[in-house]
């Protein structure tokens, strides 16, 4: 007679994960409800994917005032500092991106003018740590000695200490490290 206290085997288990020879896996059945967080990852991944691409098509078909930005700017040619160009952020896309000193530089063209867009974007990337520099594409073109001043006065002032995207937990790390 079977011991009433032993554990009773279970049946071969053959939902998702088991092989098929009908062995056990250690994987349990998906309860009612669960999975949506797979369907909102592949969702994430897939609007992350689409963002690369744009970027990736931006980065190809350049503005007229991008494009003589980047001349200056790529290759360490601006006083060795490194930038890289149509950098997805988030759910944004920054024309230049100094990621060493958290500088992100705009070329804005007509269609920038008192836009609230750009204003919630740059009060979100400013929360994320980064200072923004907009430059009308203008400016660009006829203020080129200005413009670079500019992002060179920018990139030797220091980051806030903390820095926002750090608070005040980075200040701490870095103070007892230091």
């Amino acid at each position: 007679m079977d011991d009433p206290l032993s554990p009773t085997p279970l049946p071969p288990y053959r939902g998702r994960g088991a092989s098929k020879r009908g062995g056990h896996t250690s994987v349990p059945p998906l309860s009612a409800g669960e999975g949506q967080a797979a369907r909102s990852a592949d969702r994430e991944r897939g609007r992350k994917e689409s963002l690369r691409k744009r970027a990736k098509q931006m980065r190809k078909a350049p503005t007229h005032a991008e494009h003589r930005l980047w001349q200056i700017l790529r290759a360490k040619r601006l006083a060795g500092f490194k930038f890289e160009r149509q950098v997805p952020i988030d759910d944004y896309i920054a024309d230049f991106v100094c990621i060493q000193h958290r500088l992100i530089i705009e070329a804005d063209g007509g269609q920038h003018a008192e836009s609230g867009r750009d204003a919630g974007r740059d009060t979100y990337l400013r929360a994320q740590g980064f200072r923004v520099l907009r430059f009308w594409n203008n400016d660009i073109f006829n203020n080129e000695d200005g413009v670079l001043t500019a992002v060179l006065n920018a990139l030797s002032t220091p980051l806030p200490n903390p820095s926002p995207a750090e608070g005040e937990r980075g200040y701490l790390e870095r103070a007892s490290n230091g």
